[in-house]
């Protein structure tokens, strides 16, 4: 059994014309681990998803990532000229395709919108689609670009549950990139800080799941993160 990390990131620098963005970064991510991204805007979080996701030229430093890797973004981005299973199995190249299309629609509880059009979708339903694409490919290694920003808090909070229970029945990798606190520590194992390109902060989050956010672990951990990232308690309440 392969037991070597899904991605192992050494000494990665990236530079822009306006400055270093990612500075001597290193990450390890293990298999089956669920790690979490935080970071002010501007931090450098979209930049090393772009670099982990192939999108990104590496000039300075070292990456390896698992080749059974996917992505998903904050826009569902599905092909609205193709019906919904169409759209899942996009990539796939198998007789069988349309078959694993119905199966990853029915883990994400939309097999009742095989033959639907994209355009006739809520948000929460279309990246519902885009996660049935992920899982399609049976990911070593799950990239998620801040995949529930546009929601409403409720169809949120229903998405985090379903990634949740899918991390658990499948247990790929996933990096989890976020601005909620909250959201990181409900999920995940590890909530990463990335500040000004360096990692400032790697906690590892040792509640039992489901998670309880009064709970007075998970408290002190909110506390903590908000500290890392430089947000008081008046910011947050006003947030």
């Amino acid at each position: 059994m392969n037991d070597s990390p899904v991605l192992r990131v050494r000494n990665l620098t990236r530079r822009f014309a306006a400055g270093v963005v990612l500075k001597s970064l290193d990450l390890t991510i293990e298999r089956g681990e669920f790690v979490a991204l935080l970071g002010r805007s501007g931090s450098g979080k979209t930049t090393l998803l772009r670099t982990l996701a192939g999108l990104d030229e590496v000039s300075e430093g070292d990456v390896q990532v698992s080749p059974e890797s996917t992505v998903v973004y904050q826009e569902p981005r599905l092909f609205p000229w193709k019906r919904v299973w169409h759209n899942v199995a996009l990539g796939v190249r198998t007789p069988d395709a349309r078959r694993r299309a119905e199966a990853a629609l029915g883990e994400v509880e939309l097999a009742h919108r095989l033959n639907a059009w994209p355009l006739t979708l809520s948000g929460g339903e279309a990246q519902r689609v885009a996660l049935a694409r992920a899982l399609i490919r049976e990911p070593e290694l799950l990239l998620l670009d801040e995949p529930f920003a546009s929601l409403d808090a409720l169809t949120r909070t229903r998405m985090q549950g379903l990634v949740g229970d899918l991390w658990a029945r499948h247990r790929p990798a996933v990096l989890l990139v976020t601005h909620d606190i909250d959201e990181a520590l409900l999920l995940a194992d590890r909530v990463l800080v990335l500040s000004e390109g360096r990692l400032e902060a790697d906690l590892r989050v040792d509640l039992p799941r489901p998670r309880d956010d009064g709970e007075t672990r998970f408290v002190h951990l909110r506390r903590t993160l908000r500290t890392a990232l430089g947000v008081t308690d008046k910011q947050a309440i006003a947030a």
